[in-house]
Parts: structure tokens; C-alpha cells; sequence
């Protein structure tokens, strides 16, 4: 399987951290999945957010990526970030209702290219917690670089129609950079399917 447009690159310098970690709402002991991690900056930013009694899911397709995530982590003292390598459209090696939070940055317009956005939202919906949270960052539907073509680009609009029909009910959406955006999504109240 070929990577896609962008992959490998990452998002982490255009947003403001410090933005989306407020709309995120971790706390220490909170289990974060990174989804289609990358080399897992925002992971190791966010490690020290959810402590010792956290733990961060960092999972990409990519084997290269959680080798250097890894690295990176090892080199920093950092003991609570789990990389692995899986194929986020799949059953992940994560038990069901045990993430309070999921963080998929820049990944989305991906995961729809490669006709695997509705079995990965499937994924996420199964490993959240009934009261988890949904944290979906995408390039803003302008001209770039940086970033994927405009054609593959999703405004907010487009990504809440994607998730919508999986339960997810829109809470926030935030500027987090001159690039990007935030959208934030809680699972409505009905029981999982």
C-alpha cells in the first residue's frame, strides 16, 4: 500500500497547542489515542498532560513512523505513550469504551482518499468511552501549501456529515492556527450500535 498524499508530515508546527489543548479537556489518568499518529508529536506533547496515570495510544500504519516515535519517546524519559503500528481502519489492539479521548490531526482527508474513513470512525466509535470526546483537525479549505491539494480538503461542514451518521453530535469548532481548524464531537446519548 502506497502512502498518501502527505503522509508523513505532520501539523504540529502550524496549530497552536496550547489552543487545541483546551478544547481537548485532558486531564492527568485520561487515556488519549493519537489516531494515524505520524511520528507522534502531538503524543509526546500531550504525555505530560495526562501523567503517569494516563496513557497515550499513538497508532500509525507505518512502521518508520513508530520506530522514531519510539526513539523520540525513549530519548525523553517518556513511559506512557503505547506506539504501535495497525492499521487504524481495522480492529486496533484496544479494548472497547476505553479512550476518553481521540485525536485524529490531520488525518481525515486521508482516510476518505483511501476509502477508509467510515470503517475508521466505526473504530474510533468502538474504543471511546460513552462519554468520550472526538478531536478531528483539518486543513482549512484554502489554497496552499501547507497542506494537501485543495481537492481533497474538507471544510467543517464536510466533516461533520462524515461523522454525523456514526453518532457523533458536533460540539466546538475553533480556529487552531492560520491553517487549520479544530472540531470537536461528543457520541449522542443513544447506546452504541
Amino acid at each position: 500500500m502506497e502512502k498518501p498524499q502527505g503522509a508523513g508530515g505532520s501539523s504540529f508546527q502550524l496549530i497552536d497547542a496550547e489552543k487545541v489543548l483546551e478544547k481537548l479537556h485532558l486531564k492527568k489518568g485520561n487515556i488519549l489515542l493519537d489516531l494515524a499518529c505520524g511520528q507522534g508529536e502531538y503524543a509526546i506533547e500531550f504525555s505530560n498532560i495526562v501523567g503517569e496515570e494516563g496513557l497515550i495510544y499513538a497508532v500509525d500504519l507505518w512502521d518508520e513512523n513508530i520506530v522514531q516515535l519510539r526513539k523520540a519517546s525513549s530519548a525523553a524519559g517518556i513511559k506512557n505513550i503505547k506506539a504501535i503500528v495497525a492499521d487504524v481502519s481495522k480492529v486496533m489492539p484496544i479494548g472497547n469504551d476505553s479512550v476518553d479521548v481521540c485525536l485524529m490531526a490531520t488525518v481525515l482527508h486521508d482516510l476518505i482518499l483511501e476509502k477508509a474513513a467510515d470503517e475508521a470512525i466505526k473504530e474510533v466509535r468502538r474504543v471511546l468511552k460513552p462519554n468520550g470526546l472526538l478531536a478531528i483537525i483539518e486543513f482549512k479549505k484554502i489554497d496552499g501549501p501547507p497542506g494537501p491539494p485543495m481537492k481533497i480538503r474538507l471544510n467543517p461542514n464536510e466533516v461533520e456529515s462524515i461523522v454525523r451518521p456514526f453518532g457523533f453530535i458536533k460540539n466546538e469548532l475553533k480556529e487552531v492556527g492560520e491553517y487549520n481548524y479544530l472540531m470537536t464531537f461528543d457520541l449522542g446519548k443513544s447506546d452504541k450500535p
